[in-house]
């Protein structure tokens, strides 16, 4: 039970270390040094007003790593910091909450229907040594995001022992503290306004309130595949932990369908109830083609097209059952019956235009227009109008949206929008300028930079020089150790405005060079920038 509960566990952490992945480019774009207290009060009624949402941001999207992605229309919300667009990433703009900026907290989920918008906020919690998700409240618009309102985690008092299912009076763990219980999704209910929200150790939870007070859902345990409220039970609603509680008790995705049914997905399967969430069915891998492909259930997106509907998972391997895999699985009735796609690919959301659905996932981006049968991977990103503008080879696709005009894809080295069904890019990062309007130490007056930086050539793959000219212009960086020898001469042939040209941490010779520090030089026509490299593997 405890090799099976830390192999979970490691994927988690190695998940979400990625997901929230912050490029900082230049010393430091935002302040995190402010950790809020973790003891919370737990009198969710309380609210706390927290800024406006419109705020223009100076420097685009906040982070290069686009952990999450919610359309609404023609509007496109982007974690890990909540920036929003209204015309298709001409312009971004950000929240401006306390909860956010200045604090380590991260958006980990985010759902809009309407003008409601509920963002779930978490952090990496790093003072016990260990890299521990940690549940950090939400952030709740009833207005289209003018205005949020922040809500406590969705947590319990240390009274909380047990749960009243139907005529069962059942035992239950109380969850009293945040670490293990981030809100890895949110799903809002289209008819009733109703919050759900799957927060691991914490499980599968709703709110009738927006976010004030919650409830524990019962979902059935490891050892039963169907509960109903007219039966008798005598079960703990506990999650897994050394050799007791169940891996169904563990949510990590939930969805409210438009026909009212909820999916809630676990560590041990996808649950569904057709009766608001009170009788629940689980369905689990059986490693044969018509069940789940893997019982850990990362997401689950509901396809809508005309009458019909679909409803996609990203279902991953637990080594429970001889079998297992990662890949999808899907269902068009409702869990009568389940169909298998991708198998072996490890894939993290879904979005959908009419037929088209879109896979992110750990290898690039997967494309099928007939429903699941066939697909296309996209593995290459590059900027269809300049095309020294590239996504780091290799960069998994975390989260896919689509738009009334658009596809977005969310990678760990920027956001990419496509106007022809993933055929070309339009590629937005983080712009930090050169030249500040209002400089300050985070954001200086510089002629150049390059980031990341520190370098890790094998972990990085490239580093990128920026620098600005006022013509177009063949340009020669060269680049020295300490000792001020030439190592490499990289060539490049730019625009006029801000470029990027890339540095593979390679000599001339080819060889990669050694830990330590750098010095470049940009000759581009009678313009000279210079700059500093440290690097470190």
């Amino acid at each position: 039970m405890r090799n099976r509960r830390s192999y979970l566990y490691s994927i988690e952490y190695s998940f979400l270390r990625v997901l929230l992945l912050v490029l900082l480019p230049v010393i430091g774009l935002l302040s995190v040094g402010l950790v809020p207290c973790d003891s919370y009060a737990q009198t969710s009624s309380v609210d706390s007003k927290f800024g406006q949402m419109l705020a223009d941001s100076k420097y685009g999207i906040l982070s290069n790593s686009i952990a999450n992605l919610q359309a609404n229309g023609d509007s496109l919300w982007v974690g890990p910091y909540l920036n929003m667009t209204t015309n298709e990433g001409q312009s971004w703009r950000l929240v401006e909450s306390d909860s956010l900026f200045g604090s380590s907290n991260r958006v980990f989920s985010i759902d809009v229907i309407g003008n409601l918008v509920v963002a779930g906020l978490g952090k990496n919690d790093l003072s016990t040594g260990d890299n521990v998700q940690t549940a950090a409240g939400f952030l709740v618009s009833e207005d289209g995001g003018s205005n949020f309102d922040y809500r406590f985690p969705q947590l319990d008092q240390p009274t909380d022992t047990t749960v009243v299912y139907g005529s069962s009076l059942l035992g239950a763990l109380a969850i009293i503290v945040p670490q293990q219980s981030p809100p890895f999704d949110v799903s809002i209910d289209p008819w009733s306004g109703e919050i759900w929200v799957a927060g691991w150790a914490s499980g599968i939870r709703r709110s009738s309130d927006l976010g004030r007070t919650w409830t524990r859902v019962v979902l059935p345990p490891d050892n039963l595949d169907f509960i109903h409220p007219d039966s008798t039970y005598s079960f703990r609603l506990e999650p897994q932990r050394g050799g007791s509680g169940s891996l169904n008790h563990l949510g990590f995705s939930v969805l409210v369908a438009d026909s009212g049914t909820i999916w809630a997905g676990t560590a041990g399967g996808v649950n569904r109830s057709m009766d608001g969430g009170s009788s629940w069915r689980r369905f689990k891998a059986e490693g044969t083609s018509s069940s789940l492909t893997g019982s850990w259930v990362i997401s689950i997106e509901e396809q809508r097209y005309g009458s019909e509907s679909t409803v996609w998972m990203a279902t991953w391997n637990t080594s429970e059952v001889a079998g297992e895999q990662f890949g999808v699985t899907y269902t068009d009735d409702q869990g009568e019956s389940f169909h298998q796609a991708l198998r072996g690919e490890r894939i993290y959301d879904f979005a959908f235009d009419g037929l088209t659905v879109y896979a992110a996932g750990e290898n690039g981006l997967f494309i099928s227009r007939d429903g699941g049968s066939f697909w296309r991977s996209v593995s290459e990103f590059r900027d269809r109008t300049r095309s020294e503008r590239i996504v780091r080879p290799g960069s998994s696709v975390f989260s896919v949206e689509v738009t009334r005009s658009a596809v977005w894809v969310g990678t760990g080295d920027g956001l990419l929008r496509s106007t022809d069904g993933g055929v070309s890019w339009e590629l937005h990062r983080t712009e930090v300028p050169l030249h500040p309007t209002e400089p300050d130490d985070l954001v200086p007056d510089v002629e150049t930079f390059a980031y990341p930086n520190p370098f890790s050539p094998a972990a990085d793959q490239f580093i990128r020089i920026r620098y600005e000219l006022a013509q177009a212009s063949n340009v020669d960086i060269r680049i020295f150790d300490f000792g001020m020898n030439l190592v490499r001469t990289v060539e490049d042939s730019v625009p006029s405005g801000i470029s990027d040209t890339r540095w593979d941490g390679r000599g001339d010779d080819g060889t990669r060079v050694a830990n330590g520090a750098y010095f470049y030089e940009i000759r581009a026509g009678n313009a000279r920038f210079r700059g500093k490299i440290l690097v470190i593997e």
